[in-house]
């Protein structure tokens, strides 16, 4: 770990599975959900047309570029390189800005000088309506801090739309598998996630009594569980634990969804006093 900056030398590689993904998991169907359940979630905001966004994480790119084609001013953040060619291919499902030069900067929001670039590329640098983080603050190796330095770009009257995943006495074993899984040759990875799929579909099964490969979001379930058996770093954060951190800084919660399965993610919308 850089001990300056609190960057992780050890970390999951989400630009490849994000690329994967979309090179063979994405389709029409999948883009339409991803947009409706985009649209749905923020509701809570009153919509990002014509406001400012920021999706830091943006992965493969489909919040970021919903939130383009609704008419959001967007800006986008992610620590992984591969991840900026995945948005540029996945453009292409969304032809109203298929020719939109995205802007987006590659590097850690644990990154002093990532954060001043996005406050900067802000309109007026005074913050963004909207910052979006989905599932991503806890794999930077130090939530804490991410959650502030995102929470630091939302201007007043501005939303914080998160996704942190939820604490659970299960959370520190599967630290472990994440730790391990990182550390290994390709080979055992791939053993991993083969021997660890079935436990997973069997076990969210018995939770949510729903089909574990029915996703949201235009998800794949084969990739998500890639996602989470490599997932690492990996921190967590009960309901309490995640409001105790953010509210201080100004914000109250207008919406909280908890996760469907106990280490999944419980989603957050804040509002800036």
């Amino acid at each position: 770990m850089n001990a300056k900056r609190g960057l992780v030398t050890l970390q999951f590689d989400f630009g490849k599975n994000w690329a994967d993904y979309s090179a063979h998991a994405i389709n029409a169907e999948r883009i339409k959900q991803a947009r409706h359940d985009f649209y749905t979630l923020h509701a809570a905001t009153g919509g990002v047309a014509a406001r400012s966004f920021l999706d830091i994480g943006f992965g493969q790119g489909l919040s970021l570029l919903s939130a383009a084609a609704l008419g959001a001013e967007v800006v986008g953040v992610d620590i992984n390189p591969t991840c900026g060619d995945v948005l540029k291919r996945n453009q292409r499902f969304f032809p109203d800005i298929e020719t939109l030069n995205v802007p987006v900067a590659i590097g850690s929001i644990l990154d002093d000088s990532i954060v001043q670039h996005a406050r900067t590329a802000s309109p007026n640098g005074a913050g963004y309506d909207i910052v979006h983080s989905w599932g991503v603050l806890h794999h930077t190796g130090n939530m804490r801090l991410a959650v502030k330095n995102a929470a630091s770009l939302v201007k007043p009257g501005g939303y914080f739309v998160v996704a942190l995943y939820n604490r659970h006495w299960s959370s520190r074993p599967w630290l472990l598998i994440k730790y391990i899984y990182c550390k290994s040759p390709s080979v055992v990875q791939k053993l991993l996630v083969w021997a660890l799929m079935p436990v997973i579909y069997v076990a969210k099964f018995l939770v949510t009594k729903e089909e574990p490969r029915k996703q949201a979001r235009g998800m794949d379930f084969f990739y998500n569980v890639v996602d989470w058996v490599g997932g690492y770093p990996y921190e967590y954060a009960s309901k309490a634990e995640a409001l105790a951190l953010i509210e201080p800084m100004g914000f109250r919660c207008v919406k909280f969804v908890p996760s469907q399965v106990p280490t999944g993610c419980n989603e957050f919308v804040f509002q800036r006093s």
